[in-house]
C-alpha cells in the first residue's frame, strides 16, 4: 500500500492528512481515495499538484508499498 499525505484543503477535504490505498500508479491511489473521501475531496484534486517521494508525478506514475503520494493544493496567503 501507498501512503497518501494530504495538505491544506486536499486535507481538510478528506478529514485526515494521512491514509493508505492499494494502487499501481498514482491514479489507481488517487481514484481509491477520492471513492473513500468523496466528493468535496474530488473537488480539490483538479487544483493539486501531486508528488511521489518528493518528485512532481502524473497518474500514469507507478507507485510500490514504500511509496508517499503527496497531494498539495495551491497556496495563498502573507500579508502586503
Amino acid at each position: 500500500m501507498a501512503t497518501l499525505r494530504l495538505f491544506a484543503s486536499a486535507r481538510e477535504s478528506a478529514g485526515t492528512g494521512r491514509a493508505q490505498f492499494d494502487g499501481a500508479t498514482v491514479g489507481d491511489v488517487l481514484a481509491a481515495a477520492s471513492a473513500t473521501f468523496g466528493p468535496s475531496f474530488v473537488a480539490v484534486l483538479p487544483n493539486c499538484k501531486v508528488w511521489v517521494n518528493g518528485d512532481p508525478a502524473e497518474p500514469t506514475t507507478a507507485v510500490g508499498n514504500a511509496d508517499e503520494v503527496a497531494v498539495l493544493p495551491p497556496v495563498s496567503g502573507g500579508s502586503l
